[in-house]
């Protein structure tokens, strides 16, 4: 065994509280290279009667590492353990103290994981769980109140630019929640709402008034509670990194300068606050102007915002939070953000817009999720051609051992947003690709969101192309593709299996671009089937029951001598299900 390779820590992602009950322990070897691994758990006080040896399963791969795993439920909440790895003749201890040959003499120089603390037990809204997210950028999502338009606004449908407008407001989304309901959605994301000089509005002049070309603040109010009537809960976008220069705050520092009160709300470089050759003399998201930062550690500036996220959770009963630019604010700020916005609703989602690895915002102190986009560039890449099986699962194993299970419940997964291009311009238009995607997002662990529109086969390229006007003419959607996403949507509603359920590969080699994988909880076992290929595919798997059933059609399929055979035409799918004997 390459015992280099073999890591853990007893804290973050190693070894956590999945529940009250339940520590999740987690290690790390070598690939291929360790045959079995046992969790030797106990309790110090009481080791010899609450001695298990557990073994522990691997749970994901990479292109290097196993990532193993075990769920254990100690006796009374404490717990020490240390793990007992097997290759061939050989065996290795791994303990607090290090690695050694010779077996422990427990509970001395184990890892110990003190005691479950229900406090400090990392929960998420259950009902993240079951969600479908739809995106709407309420400017381009429907105009239903033509009175409330800015000047000069465009015919709806015309060419998106950096800066122009066509009207979508929130009597549009009142008027179109039919379309959601029909589609299954029980979850929106709004991009901001309040008060704001541009078309995308994440450049907020006034964060307790929504903006007079949507509505108001009571019409909003009517939009969350229709919604809520219908079974739909609301997420608003907060821009708590910067504001806009037109802010009456920023307006006070360029009129007075350092003599400001608000001088020390934002960071200040150089007075008077100015851009001086592109580059501003004060810290602003990148380096837009019109955009200046926040100093979130000012307590005045911090109660400011704190105040603005609890007014809007109990105002309108919001659901939750997504928080742009997350990743530029510090965590002190988001510390306290969490306590206020929990408080005013126990069960609100906050969402917060990092990129790359964001364990540091999801260890409970925090954020419940991310935007995942590491996820949608992983799948697009595969589904495009651009990696083989192997590497995908590896991609995929990769991005399931960064964060612990509850958040991967969670985690806000896209194929596209407002800030990238439309899923079916991703594929190159080939409505088979993006179907495989889709597939994949729901079938996948974490929260799905749909971008408005791509369930009617809107296209665009990035920013501003792919903030287009919602298509509302019938004989212009693509009804096909939106009865699939029903069907899909539907699919994942029904099973808890593809909401919770344990996600594993089966199948993923190397030069080849087909998979098998399999979701599975305590009642339902699905296996999905995909060909990634231009050339037509039969998939084989050893299958050790024979009640299987197409989940799309209801039919039966049968095994052949332990086996199934799939066969799948280019680009094609198949998903199958049996139900479990409850025990």
């Amino acid at each position: 065994m390459l015992l280099e390779a073999c890591y853990h820590v007893p804290r973050d992602k190693w070894a956590y509280a999945y529940d009250v009950t339940t520590i999740h322990l987690r290690l790390r070897t070598k690939r291929d290279d360790v045959e079995h691994i046992f969790a030797m758990t106990g309790d110090k006080y009481d080791w010899n009667r609450t001695f298990q040896e557990i073994p522990m399963e691997i749970i994901a791969h990479d292109a290097m590492f196993d990532y193993w795993e075990v769920a254990v439920k100690p006796k009374y909440k404490r717990l020490s353990y240390a793990f007992k790895l097997t290759a061939g003749t050989e065996t290795v201890y791994m303990l607090d103290t290090g690695i050694q040959h010779q077996a422990p003499n427990p509970p001395g120089e184990l890892y110990e994981f003190s005691y479950i603390h229900e406090i400090d037990v990392f929960k998420v809204p259950d009902w993240a769980k079951q969600a479908v997210f739809y995106q709407i950028m309420p400017e381009r999502f429907a105009n239903g109140d033509p009175s409330n338009d800015p000047e000069h606004t465009a015919p709806w449908g015309g060419n998106p630019t950096i800066d122009n407008f066509f009207g979508g407001d929130l009597q549009g989304v009142l008027d179109h929640l039919d379309h959601l309901c029909d589609l299954g959605i029980n979850a929106i994301y709004f991009t901001p709402l309040f008060v704001s000089p541009s078309n995308h509005k994440y450049d907020t002049v006034d964060y307790k008034q929504v903006d007079p070309h949507f509505g108001d603040n009571a019409l909003l109010k009517k939009v969350v509670e229709t919604c809520h009537s219908r079974g739909i809960r609301v997420v608003l976008d907060a821009v708590f990194n910067h504001c806009s220069e037109q802010s009456p705050q920023f307006q006070d520092v360029l009129k007075n300068g350092q003599q400001s009160k608000y001088a020390d709300w934002f960071h200040i470089n150089e007075f008077p606050a100015a851009v001086k050759v592109g580059i501003p003399t004060y810290d602003t998201f990148g380096f837009f102007g019109n955009m200046p930062k926040f100093n979130t550690a000012n307590p005045e500036v911090k109660e400011y915002l704190l105040g603005v996220a609890e007014y809007w959770i109990k105002e309108i009963k919001l659901d939750g939070w997504r928080l742009d630019v997350a990743n530029e604010v510090d965590h002190h700020f988001w510390r306290d953000f969490r306590k206020v916005v929990k408080k005013a609703n126990p069960e609100a989602y906050i969402i917060g817009e990092v990129w790359s690895d964001s364990l540091n915002w999801l260890l409970g102190d925090q954020f419940d999720s991310v935007m995942n986009y590491p996820f949608a560039d992983a799948v697009l890449q595969f589904f495009n051609g651009g990696m083989d099986g192997y590497s995908f699962s590896n991609e995929m194993g990769s991005l399931i051992m960064r964060y612990p299970q509850q958040t991967n419940e969670v985690v806000f997964n896209m194929l596209c947003s407002h800030d990238t291009a439309r899923l079916l311009t991703r594929v190159g238009g080939d409505k088979r690709k993006l179907k495989l995607c889709t597939v994949f997002l729901f079938t996948y662990m974490g929260t799905p969101c749909i971008y408005y529109g791509d369930e009617v086969g809107l296209t665009g390229n990035s920013d501003p192309d792919c903030r287009k006007c919602m298509e509302w003419d019938s004989k212009k959607q693509d009804r096909e593709l939106f009865d699939f996403y029903r069907m899909m949507i539907s699919l994942r509603k029904k099973h808890t299996a593809l909401t919770q359920g344990r996600f594993r590969f089966l199948q993923a080699g190397k030069n080849d671009g087909c998979i098998v994988y399999e979701r599975i909880d305590d009642s339902m076992h699905f296996i999905i089937w995909m060909n990634n290929t231009d050339k037509s595919r039969t998939l084989s798997h050893r299958m050790e029951t024979n009640d299987w059933r197409d989940a799309l059609s209801g039919d039966k399929v049968e095994t052949q001598k332990g086996s199934m055979n799939i066969g799948l035409d280019p680009f094609g799918f198949r998903i199958l299900y049996r139900e479990l004997k409850k025990r």
